[in-house]
């Protein structure tokens, strides 16, 4: 039973989760021969102020600062 988790800044609209689910799925089927039926995907969503790149917060730079 693969697990995958997906760690990204909050903010992906729903079908973007599902669209990327799917794709995930498929490439452990396709791959490495996975059961779709026993493959988990989690999608962890961090808050923009708790993701830093750069030496910032991506709150901050999406805000421009």
């Amino acid at each position: 039973m693969p697990v995958v988790t997906v760690r990204t800044v909050e903010g992906i609209s729903a079908e973007k989760k599902e669209e990327l689910m799917e794709r995930i799925t498929t490439a452990l089927k396709e791959v490495l021969g996975k059961n779709p039926e026993a493959t988990h995907v989690v999608i962890e969503e961090i808050p923009p102020e708790n993701w830093g790149i750069r030496g910032k917060t991506v709150a901050a730079i999406r805000s421009g600062k």
